[in-house]
């Protein structure tokens, strides 16, 4: 059975720190970072990046649409 590896690209401009997506996330691979945007905002980032399956729940409740989500699979 082939594995499924997932990764998050945030628009960090775009973010607001609202930290939805930190709450959505089942697998608890996404923090807000120290790193602030240009309007001294947190920014979500990938706290155990190998933890995530790419499952985009935290694409999709995202207010701003600020996360897109990749998915690659492996064999």
């Amino acid at each position: 059975m082939a594995k499924i590896k997932g990764t998050i690209v945030v628009a960090k401009e775009c973010c607001k720190g609202c930290g939805v997506c930190v709450s959505a996330c089942p697998c608890n691979v996404l923090e807000l970072s120290s790193e602030v945007n240009a309007k001294g905002y947190p920014v979500a980032q990938m706290a155990h990046p190998d933890d995530c399956t790419g499952c985009a729940s935290c694409g999709t409740i995202c207010p701003d649409s600020c996360i897109t989500v990749y998915r690659q699979k492996f064999d």
